[in-house]
């Protein structure tokens, strides 16, 4: 078996991490794997020994006008680019419904299309629709990373519901790093630079909680970021980091991971850092809708909260940082639930999806 996966913005956000984590399990599985991503950037995607790359133009751009006008011509690219390598007995995984082009290459041929659905909250309407139409019509197996997306009903095709895992090696890491004692003071965010992340509410928070040690580790460079805040006064209790390759450092340091996406500008249809917090016994509150809010039980391993209420976060926080027998209950809960979420189950139901007729 042969299997092209393709992924639009080779970063370190959530979704190239999943696929490496997959491109990885195929290959020891003996498949041959082709990686088909933009070229010219490093991320979770860069260097997977044993596959084989192909890079096609892509470029982001802040301007909504141009960034669509670079997404359709991208796509445009990679169809040239591709439609002679692949063939009918090959596999297209299209991860996200952004790099529609090889759904459309994958229909095209002939071949399996397997859509991996991780995202719900695409802008323009007109875009999204459009986007998850062309899924609907090329996809020949459709997986969800979570069963909120299942809910919205977004393609009218049936799927398989594969929850994101851990990778074995990062929780092993974890298992061998955790806290023996917490400081009960130490709070951490890792999100993309976007408002809609809540990252303005997290600074709110610091500035409530001058008690408190807060740490903001975002998707963007020290550029980007300094551009960001440019002009506001940030607390003495912040620090910013850029994109981080590895974040293990950042897990050992923190008491409470916060998630603070607001529900109105967008929606988590699952939550890798929560389940990575987990893996190190750390309580986290998360916004109450969406597929994140499946991985957390209400006062059992964290809380759920609209992060527009800020007041009401920053009671929360305080509880769970306060009332240490709470933080215990939630420390071993949390260690309890992230048992779920094994590689190993992750990639025999994702085979399984590969593997039907």
């Amino acid at each position: 078996m042969k299997i092209y996966a393709f992924h639009l913005l080779n970063d370190y956000s959530g979704s190239p991490k999943v696929l490496r984590q997959l491109a990885k399990g195929w290959i020891q599985n003996g498949i041959e794997c082709h990686i088909v991503t933009c070229g010219g950037r490093e991320g979770f995607l860069s260097e997977i020994e044993g596959a084989s790359y192909h890079h096609y133009w892509y470029k982001f751009a802040q301007n909504p006008v141009l960034r669509l006008f670079f997404l359709m011509f991208s796509q445009l690219s990679l169809i040239i680019k591709m439609i002679a390598l692949i063939k009918k007995d090959d596999v297209v995984y299209v991860n996200t419904v952004l790099p529609f082009g090889a759904g459309i290459l994958g229909k095209i041929i002939g071949c399996k299309v397997i859509y991996h659905i991780h995202e719900t909250s695409i802008k323009p309407r007109i875009l999204k629709k459009f986007l998850f139409g062309i899924a609907d019509f090329t996809a020949t197996e459709v997986i969800y990373v979570s069963h909120y997306l299942v809910d919205q009903d977004v393609m009218k095709k049936p799927g398989h519901v594969v929850y994101n895992a851990l990778e074995s090696s990062f929780l092993k890491t974890a298992v061998a790093n955790r806290k023996t004692l917490p400081d009960y003071k130490n709070v951490l965010m890792i999100c993309s630079l976007k408002a809609y992340k809540g990252v303005n509410e997290f600074v709110q928070l610091a500035k409530k909680h001058a008690e408190y040690n807060f740490r903001l580790v975002v998707n963007a460079s020290v550029s980007d970021i300094n551009q960001y805040f440019l002009g506001q006064n940030l607390p003495a209790n912040i620090t910013i980091f850029p994109t981080q390759k590895d974040v293990h450092q950042q897990y050992q340091w923190a008491d409470v991971v916060l998630n603070l996406s607001r529900p109105d500008a967008w929606v988590e249809t699952f939550g890798l850092t929560v389940i990575e917090a987990m893996a190190y016994g750390i309580p986290v509150i998360v916004p109450p809708v969406g597929g994140i809010a499946e991985l957390v039980e209400n006062g059992i391993n964290g809380y759920k909260a609209d992060s527009r209420n800020v007041n009401h976060v920053s009671h929360l926080l305080k509880e769970i940082l306060v009332e240490k027998a709470l933080y215990n209950y939630m420390r071993l809960q949390a260690i309890k639930l992230v048992k779920k979420f094994d590689e190993d189950c992750f990639l025999k139901q994702s085979m399984d999806v590969l593997n039907l007729n």
